[in-house]
């Protein structure tokens, strides 16, 4: 899998942090804000930029990943409002990084347009089973946390759990065209469960999107 990225740093008093964003933000991405769940919702190049984003996410324990998508919330797919939700940003972290999320918007203010990069990055295996561990047992200790700060929903988790995540995206990148396309009307989507005390995440592939959503393709 190949990820065309920017690279920024900033510094927060005597320490500087590393932010990787994808080189051209999908436009047919969003991530909402709403009282019982949190709600995503991509096209196809959306899910493999967000499934990239992912598996960099576990091989680059420090650094924060952020997917800048709150501004394509004015209008969902099919013209859906979204007003009912806030929108948000996406950032990556890796709990052994230890970074605030309340410090998040100073850092976000302070990054300048950054460095290209292309990672190369392991492709998820197409024969895996993009299943979900259950995650709400008491035992399992390896489950993501959510803050929100600036605008923007933190994930903090481990290696483990963004493979997990980068898998189910890419498996709704793979799985979502054929779906619609052999049973119209159906939809077709997966849930990333986190900590009891979180919101899981709900992922939905969508293809139709208003005009103003540009895939950026010319």
């Amino acid at each position: 899998m190949r990820l065309h990225t920017t690279f920024h740093t900033a510094r927060l008093g005597a320490t500087e942090f590393k932010v990787v964003r994808p080189a051209r933000t999908p436009a047919r991405a969003v991530l909402v804000d709403t009282s019982w769940f949190l709600n995503g919702r991509f096209d196809q190049e959306a899910a493999q930029i967000a499934a990239g984003l992912w598996a960099l996410a576990a091989t680059s324990p420090r650094t924060l990943v952020h997917l800048p998508i709150r501004a394509n919330a004015k209008h969902g797919p099919e013209g859906e409002p979204l007003g009912r939700g806030r929108p948000l940003d996406l950032v990556l972290l890796h709990h052994s990084l230890q970074f605030a999320p309340s410090r998040w918007k100073e850092l976000r203010g302070r990054l300048g347009p950054g460095r290209p990069r292309t990672v190369d990055l392991p492709g998820p295996d197409p024969d895996a089973d993009p299943g979900v561990p259950d995650l709400h047992h008491r035992e399992n200790h390896d489950r993501f946390h959510q803050d929100i700060h600036g605008e923007t929903l933190f994930m903090t988790g481990s290696t483990t759990m963004f493979r997990m995540g980068a898998g189910l995206f890419a498996d709704l990148a793979r799985r979502g065209p054929g779906q619609l396309f052999h049973h119209p009307g159906t939809h077709y989507c997966r849930s990333l469960y986190c900590h009891p005390h979180d919101r899981d995440l709900h992922l939905e592939y969508c293809e139709e999107w208003p005009a103003g959503h540009s895939d950026g393709r010319s």
